[in-house]
């Protein structure tokens, strides 16, 4: 126990220094404020950003399941596009909820893209932050935190919307993929 709990915290410690160094879609040299601290600086996204962004959290996420003795997980394209639809729709509504603007769920926003599987849960942010700070926030938290390491997670969809304003909207979305609950 005492083993899996360094690992994790060493894989955290990755993670945040990983989000201290140069990001995705932007960056430079960080200026530092009047009281010596470095000022935040805008992340700019773009949608060329997608593919790589997708691919950090799923190598970030099989980490952190790894470390707790949890299966890895793959990418889903089905579960994708539901994550990128409801990002868009979150900052449509200004606000971060599970709801779509026409009431529709986690479940049927995944139907609606052709996902076969069960859909587990689903994961939203509305921050300025980057997906590696995004992540450590989620497992900040239980709740969240158990969403991404359930046993039965084997896809995940991950994709998030930027506002002219600079206001990333994250979504991610579990599910047990298409074989889940066959004997």
């Amino acid at each position: 126990m005492l083993k899996r709990r360094q690992l994790l915290v060493s894989l955290l410690s990755t993670l945040a220094l990983a989000a201290c160094g140069q990001t995705i879609g932007g960056g430079g040299a960080g200026r530092l404020g009047p009281d010596g601290k470095p000022l935040p600086q805008l992340l700019r996204l773009s949608p060329a950003d997608e593919g790589r962004l997708q691919l950090r959290m799923v190598d970030s996420v099989n980490a952190l399941r790894q470390a707790r003795g949890q299966a890895p997980v793959q990418l889903s394209a089905e579960l994708n596009a539901a994550a990128a639809t409801h990002a868009r729709d979150m900052s449509v509504q200004n606000r971060p909820w599970h709801f779509g603007s026409d009431g529709s769920s986690p479940l049927q926003r995944a139907q609606r893209v052709g996902y076969r599987g069960q859909v587990l849960g689903e994961l939203i942010s509305e921050t300025y932050e980057n997906e590696t700070e995004t992540l450590a926030a989620w497992m900040a938290d239980a709740d969240t935190r158990n969403v991404l390491m359930q046993a039965d997670v084997r896809e995940i969809g991950f994709s998030f919307f930027q506002e002219s304003s600079g206001k990333i909207w994250w979504c991610l979305v579990t599910g047990a993929g298409a074989g889940y609950g066959v004997v």
